[in-house]
């Protein structure tokens, strides 16, 4: 028989038993979040129709990355989902009469795309979604904000900062500098770079582009934000509204970051937030305010939450819109973060199971069988030993090097006498209990009594 090559396909990875407790323990904080908010939990397949997902309006660079999954003779034309915002939007069109408004859902799932693999970078990686659908004031923009906050809260994140924009405001700055029409696409890549070259390598990109001296420096001017408590960024704001007035399309967008940033305020949030200009974020759909958030210390460790408002989505499936705001957890790099900043709890082990019951000979396979039932009766998950050809030593090296806390010794004359033996590995404690208390004892030995 040939050898086949035990590979992944590029992007994609395998999880050892190790791996998947800390995704699981990551994913259990953020779906009890999610649900303590009111958000319910919905599942779409993991293909879409092509033309559904192309319709997204994800933005040129991003389509480029969808994976096409055509089977042969297959009539329709089918794709891997690219993120969970689209799936979302032709679920609730299909199912609308079945919602009530406002809906409130999360998704915790697979999504692909076709980027170039590198560190940190996957082509198939989970996103966690929580979106609000029917509701127009900020009120719900402030709510998805505060669920990001309570996750990295809850996760052991302390120093992050959830920057916040308004792409209706974005567009106003455009209109009011002077910037064509179509040329904006060009000038929202270039001030999300901010970040990367600064506001001075903007300016230049932009007089490199051919924009005339007065519109960059006016365009540069609006970018400056001096961060500051609610009372500032009101006072910013307001400010913008008299240098900006007669734009609708920023006067929209100016009062909808009072709203929200007087709700955040109000939330107790303010502390863990920034007003920033030049954050744009790429996909086309968005129609409003946008969030980005970055773990901040001990120094700039990265994105790990993207999302915000897309008004208009909903209405491609449905023929009418529906206001609608959401955000994403980027999973991989939290549980990266994690792991750099030691933020696992103690009781986050290698393995699930919590006791181990040895096997002294074959015919003593189904006592330890029992054994194990009542342990697992008395809420103790639980391995049995198969293997009596390995003598006891080995059989407790075996749980030692799975880090498996407490291991069941029960030889013949041990189980005759109705006892059994419970030894903790963590420092050797060992004792002798009735069989009846086996269960209560064990738990006493794991701290959970």
């Amino acid at each position: 028989m040939a050898k086949l090559t035990a590979r992944t396909p590029k992007g994609m990875r395998d999880f050892l038993p190790a791996d998947m407790i800390k995704r699981q323990y990551v994913f259990g904080v953020i779906r009890e979040v999610f649900e303590s908010f009111g958000f319910e939990p919905i599942d779409t397949p993991v293909l879409e129709l092509r033309e559904n997902l192309m319709s997204g309006n994800y933005g040129e660079d991003a389509e480029k990355l969808i994976y096409y999954a055509q089977h042969p003779g297959a009539k329709e034309e089918l794709a891997l989902r690219y993120d969970l915002t689209v799936p979302l939007s032709r679920f609730f069109a299909a199912h609308e009469n079945d919602l009530s408004l406002p809906f409130r859902r999360y998704h915790i799932a697979p999504v692909w795309r076709g980027d170039r693999p590198q560190k940190g970078r996957f082509r198939e990686f989970y996103q966690c979604d929580a979106d609000i659908v029917g509701v127009r004031h900020m009120g719900a923009d402030a709510e998805v904000m505060n669920v990001v906050y309570t996750v990295l809260k809850r996760l052991g994140f302390a120093d992050f900062t959830i920057k916040y924009n308004n792409r209706k405001l974005l567009l106003g700055i455009g209109a009011y500098s002077g910037v064509p029409e179509n040329r904006l696409p060009f000038l929202y890549r270039t001030i999300d770079k901010t970040d990367k070259i600064g506001l001075e390598g903007v300016t230049e990109e932009l007089r490199k582009e051919g924009l005339a001296e007065e519109t960059v420096q006016r365009l540069v001017n609006l970018l400056v934000v001096e961060d500051g408590d609610a009372s500032k960024r009101l006072a910013l704001l307001g400010q913008l509204r008299e240098e900006m007035d007669g734009i609708d399309i920023a006067q929209q967008g100016l009062e909808e970051l009072e709203q929200l940033t007087r709700s955040a305020d109000a939330l107790g949030l303010l502390g863990n937030t920034a007003m920033d200009f030049t954050m744009v974020r790429g996909l086309g759909y968005y129609t409003g305010p946008i969030f980005e958030t970055f773990i901040t210390k001990p120094e700039n460790l990265g994105a790990v939450q993207g999302g915000g408002r897309y008004d208009e989505l909903i209405g491609l499936f449905r023929g009418q819109s529906l206001p609608t705001t959401g955000i994403s957890f980027g999973i991989e790099r939290i549980l990266e973060l994690m792991d750099i900043l030691n933020l696992y709890p103690a009781s986050i082990g290698s393995t699930v199971v919590q006791a181990l019951v040895t096997l002294f000979s074959d015919d003593l396979q189904t006592d330890a069988l029992k054994l194990a039932m009542e342990l697992r009766e008395a809420g103790i998950r639980t391995e049995t030993y198969m293997d009596a050809r390995k003598g006891i030593g080995k059989q407790i090296g075996y749980a030692d090097s799975k880090r498996i806390p407490i291991v069941v010794i029960a030889g013949q004359d041990e189980l005759k006498a109705g006892q059994v033996r419970l030894k903790r590995l963590a420092d050797g404690h060992e004792e002798s209990v009735n069989r009846r208390e086996l269960g209560s004892a064990a738990r006493r030995l794991l701290n959970l009594a």
